[in-house]
């Protein structure tokens, strides 16, 4: 990567892409760096941030730029269609954030383009990209568990956090925009082996005190394709005080020739200060107690970004201009995820089992 001949664009200059933003601009292949968001004095802030060559408020313009060929999509999850399906029919490679989108529809809507264009996408599900996640596929790619027979991930966090994506976004609930992270690596862990049959049950409360149709615990069993049974949780309505800054999770694996557990807590790094942390997802939150690193994005050290949205990033990049394979979720492993997050949901309005495939 000794030349520079990327033109990169970010759509959407919010926190991720502003990551992103600042991530291309450092990248040794970037030579050219446009941004975009709604908001201009966003876009302009972010401009002048990462030295772009261009800004605008209109995604359209901006993904249109002739220098430019390769897209970072980091809209909200519900404008996800237009920027992506209008990057592809240009012939434009496109890195998007997870979920391929909120419902069936709008997915396929994004598949039917990725089909007419023969274009490249890849959705940003980052925890493939933690190392402790990144190592365990590793394992199991080399046989080490043996047949996989089951396993279980749950992530936890707080109602501080959750209330900041549900203002965004009502639709994006704790099952479709977090939950999703974790059936994506339970899907990936087990590739080829599809879900056939989810169910499911959630509690309500404090959500739903607040005017939000969001359960505060959903539990689900997904059973697959032969046989295998797995256990997935999510809880994001612990205390705003709770020391969590983005994820506290939990995986395991069970197989006929091993076990593997992934303690994801952060309980091994514990800082508190007088002074107060600030959240990276809540602007004004501070607690005085956190689990350093479980922002899941990663952290600001030393200079530079470190963690697995760098790591994808950069990954993304790298493999633009090498041609070297990257684990970047494929639109129809994304859409199968998408698929098992809208079953859970189904399975908790209505109390019944739902069976896989299922109607848009």
């Amino acid at each position: 990567m000794k030349r520079k001949e990327l033109g990169v664009a970010v759509i959407g200059s919010g926190r991720i892409g502003s990551l992103r933003a600042r991530l291309a601009a450092r990248h040794p292949s970037v030579g050219f760096l446009a941004v975009s968001d709604i908001d201009p004095a966003r876009s302009r802030a972010l401009a002048e941030l990462t030295a772009a060559d261009f800004h605008s408020t209109d995604n359209d313009e901006v993904i249109a730029r002739p220098e430019v060929n390769a897209v970072i999509v980091s809209t909200p999850e519900h404008e996800h269609v237009a920027p992506v399906c209008r990057a592809l029919e240009l012939g434009k490679p496109v890195l998007m954030e997870k979920p391929l989108g909120l419902t069936l529809r709008d997915a396929d809507a994004i598949l039917d383009t990725v089909e007419k264009t023969g274009g490249s996408l890849r959705i940003g599900y980052i925890r493939r990209f933690k190392r402790c996640f990144a190592r365990a596929k590793e394992q199991v790619l080399q046989g080490h568990l043996g047949h996989i027979t089951g396993g279980t991930a749950r992530v936890y966090n707080t109602r501080a956090q959750a209330f900041e994506i549900l203002k965004r976004n009502p639709e994006a609930t704790p099952v479709v925009d977090v939950l999703t992270y974790f059936v994506d690596l339970m899907l990936w862990f087990l590739e080829g082996n599809p879900p056939v049959e989810v169910v499911a049950r959630g509690q309500t409360g404090i959500f739903k005190a607040a005017g939000y149709k969001v359960h505060d615990v959903t539990w689900a069993i997904v059973t697959l394709a032969d046989g295998a049974v797995i256990n997935l949780g999510i809880s994001y309505a612990l205390p705003a005080e709770y020391p969590v800054l983005g994820q506290s999770d939990r995986v395991e694996l069970l197989g006929t020739e091993g076990t593997m557990i992934i303690d994801d807590d952060h309980r091994d790094h514990i800082l508190y200060t007088e002074k107060g942390i600030g959240h990276a997802y809540v602007p004004d939150h501070k607690i005085h107690m956190a689990f350093s690193g479980s922002n899941p994005s990663g952290d600001w050290a030393v200079g530079d970004y470190w963690g697995p949205l760098g790591n994808e990033t950069r990954s993304w990049l790298d493999h633009l201009v090498t041609g070297n394979p990257t684990p970047h979720a494929t639109p129809a492993q994304a859409r199968l995820t998408l698929e098992t997050t809208v079953a859970i949901e189904r399975a908790v309005a209505t109390g019944q089992s739902v069976r896989l495939p299922i109607e848009a």
